[in-house]
């Protein structure tokens, strides 16, 4: 099975189809190994020597300097791209297609079809799938709420704030189906005051969650505030540059959490390995 099927616009295989109509946003999170993983784009090394375990249901932020190489690495976890060395698994397998049926991809951009209504964009990875439009907008219905999404499911996209457009769009990777959660910069796009309310709002979506997420962010306190691990990479070809172990219960006031003295020197620890592995 080959999810990269394009609907609409090149990146929204990432999210690709469920690996059949049973698929459930509520599928248990998979291990993720990265070992000795390094790739090359011709001559231009961009990842060198990566290793990362994740456990199920575990949230790992990814932070470095703009073009280190972390959405190659999102890439490669997803078997999107073959490593030049070294080996990844998800769930245990390793072969590219194995892994990508186990991975919802989330780029920066929504990418929301502007012809759907926002139930329908939320249902695409199930009707991909072969599930029927009547199913896959039950199905993707009955989410809404909880995301605060209710009374939005007959809106157009262009008829949605910015942070709605994210929520839908985040419940469209959910509706995959996959363990495994790869999210690219996907407040990136968003005003501070915008950002902070998606941060909250997806602290508090991740708790009950079950599945293993990658985050991407060029932002270290939302990468801190998210995640239960960090892990800071250098300057091109990509290092480890820091393993950052948070070892807190993400907390409901994201105003609290990021002004605790705890956190505070986290985030100066990692502004610091930030600084260091650009060098």
């Amino acid at each position: 099975m080959l999810t990269r099927l394009r609907e609409g616009t090149p990146d929204a295989a990432r999210e690709g189809r469920a690996e059949s109509a049973a698929a459930a946003p509520d599928a248990v999170g998979a291990p993720v190994h990265v070992r000795d993983v390094g790739h090359s784009f011709g001559e231009l090394r961009a990842i060198e020597r990566i290793d990362l375990e994740i456990e199920p249901g575990e949230v790992v932020g990814i932070v470095g300097p703009s073009g280190c190489g972390k959405t190659t690495l999102l890439e490669l976890v997803a078997g999107l791209r073959s490593s030049d060395s070294g080996t990844v698994s998800v769930g245990g397998k390793k072969a590219e297609d194995e892994r990508l049926a186990r991975c919802a991809y989330m780029p920066q951009r929504d990418l929301l079809l502007p012809w759907l209504s926002a139930l329908d964009n939320a249902a695409l990875a199930l009707r991909i799938a072969g599930v029927p439009r009547h199913e896959a907008r039950a199905r993707a219905g009955e989410h809404f709420a909880r995301l605060g999404l209710e009374g939005f499911e007959n809106t157009r996209p262009d008829e949605l704030s910015g942070g709605m457009r994210q929520r839908v769009a985040f419940l469209r990777t959910l509706m995959a189906g996959r363990p495994v959660l790869l999210l690219d910069e996907p407040f990136a796009s968003l005003d501070a005051i915008t950002r902070a309310e998606m941060q909250s709002w997806l602290a508090r979506v991740l708790d009950p969650d079950r599945h293993t997420v990658l985050l991407v962010t060029h932002d270290v306190e939302e990468a801190l505030y998210l995640s239960d691990r960090v892990l800071v990479l250098s300057s091109r070809p990509a290092r480890v540059a820091d393993r950052i172990e948070i070892g807190a219960t993400r907390a409901p006031d994201r105003a609290a959490a990021v002004t605790a003295s705890e956190f505070t020197a986290l985030k100066e620890r990692a502004l610091r390995s930030l600084a260091e592995g650009a060098r």
